[in-house]
């Protein structure tokens, strides 16, 4: 299933499976699979924030505002359809070829041939890596102070680790951002992340 993701810029990008955006997609990002998904994160946007996801679009003529962000919602989920087809896996047995990702507005994941050229609408994003390499101590020795992982490394260090809720309270995401955020940025910072569900049922997080 295609996935789009969105980060604090508003650039949107589809990626052929959830690991490809996790893997690629720098964070914090909010992902979404489906027209209802998209909704649900609108719902917690201010609508000017709509009106400039909508005007990065390329091709589309710009708005200074919605009737309501149902129609927004619509409008941007049906303009983005075009990503979600490029970022389709391909069936030829040719590699795929990583292009270089657009500044700003859309972007498709695209798995091209090896001589392929990037569509002139949008250039792809590049690929998930085939394999990741062990942790670097220096990486996580980095990690800055006061910064996003430094604060969601300091919850997941507690004996009992952070629950799902606690980090969004904590650091203000949605759990979309979260789930991508232990996905993406902890495993590139060479954290090994555990998620499991205690008897309260609540999904936690901790580093092993």
């Amino acid at each position: 299933m295609t996935t789009f993701t969105i980060d604090s810029e508003n650039n949107i990008t589809a990626f052929g499976t959830p690991e490809e955006a996790a893997a690629t997609t720098p964070t914090p990002f909010d992902t979404f699979a489906s027209q209802k998904e998209l909704a649900e994160l609108a719902a917690a946007w201010p609508p000017e924030r709509l009106v400039e996801i909508w005007n990065s679009l390329a091709g589309v003529v710009a708005v200074e505002s919605f009737k309501n962000a149902k129609t927004a919602v619509r409008r941007i989920w049906g303009r983005i359809q075009r990503l979600g087809e490029t970022a389709k896996p391909k069936t030829a047995a040719a590699k795929p070829k990583a292009d270089k990702k657009a500044k700003g507005g859309a972007q498709a994941a695209k798995a091209a041939p090896a001589k392929g050229k990037a569509t002139k609408m949008t250039t792809a994003a590049k690929n998930a890596p085939k394999a990741k390499r062990a942790a670097n101590p220096q990486q996580i020795a980095s990690t800055r102070e006061g910064s996003k992982t430094a604060q969601v490394v300091a919850m997941l260090q507690r004996k009992n680790g952070a629950t799902l809720h606690e980090i969004m309270e904590k650091m203000g995401w949605q759990k979309h951002t979260v789930r991508g955020f232990m996905a993406g940025a902890m495993k590139k910072a060479g954290y090994t992340v555990e998620s499991f569900k205690p008897d309260s049922g609540e999904r936690t997080y901790r580093i092993g």
